[in-house]
């Protein structure tokens, strides 16, 4: 779902279209959440529209954020990821839905809870009636966060999300340790020599009314 060496890599536009497909989304339909560690604020979040359609998802031109939010039912937020947390993130209440990246930068900043707040400030959601689905993440055996009292990946991210109100219930979570399960990248154990393949999976939301 990304290539870090070619960003307009024809076989990563042709995988993402054929996943897209398979939850009645069009690539074209579609923004792609990108990542750059060239910031110091690792908890921006934008609202995207029809505008950005498309954005990143053929080449270089995605929107920079941590997370992206939406109230257009006609677009879906996507976001590759490889050992970092994705976070979907549904209001049934405001209809809106969002996408969060949150990695070791983000967590560290407190990501997890601030994407919640921004949310209740800024469109007047409830923690209590969201629902959040997240990602695979590496075990903490292999990648903690020195700066977090070296918590893993997920352990942050659940304590993130629990401080800003949401309710254990309401959160889906993808168990997977992508640094073991071959069903999934991990770009740390890449890097490592442990997994051949350098590369990453992906989650998307839309509202698609």
């Amino acid at each position: 779902m990304y290539n870090r060496r070619d960003l307009a890599d024809p076989s990563v536009v042709q995988n993402r279209s054929k996943f897209l497909a398979n939850i009645s989304a069009s690539i074209d339909n579609t923004v792609r959440l990108g990542v750059s560690y060239e910031r110091e604020n690792f908890c921006e979040y934008k609202e995207v529209a029809k505008k950005h359609a498309g954005f990143g998802m053929r080449g270089k031109d995605s929107v920079i954020a941590d997370a992206l939010i939406t109230k257009d039912s006609t677009l879906t937020l996507f976001l590759p990821v490889a050992d970092c947390v994705g976070a979907a993130i549904y209001d049934p209440t405001q209809n809106i839905v969002a996408l969060a990246h949150l990695g070791r930068h983000s967590l560290e900043q407190n990501g997890g809870t601030k994407i919640i707040e921004h949310l209740t400030g800024q469109y007047g959601s409830d923690p209590k009636d969201l629902k959040i689905w997240l990602t695979p993440a590496p075990g903490k055996d292999v990648y903690t966060i020195w700066a977090l009292e070296n918590k893993g990946m997920k352990e942050a991210a659940f304590e993130q999300l629990f401080a800003a109100g949401i309710l254990p219930k309401n959160i889906t979570d993808n168990t997977a340790e992508t640094d073991k399960d071959p069903n999934y990248y991990s770009y740390s154990e890449f890097l490592k020599g442990n997994k051949k393949e350098d590369g990453d999976h992906a989650i998307a939301i839309s509202l698609q009314a």
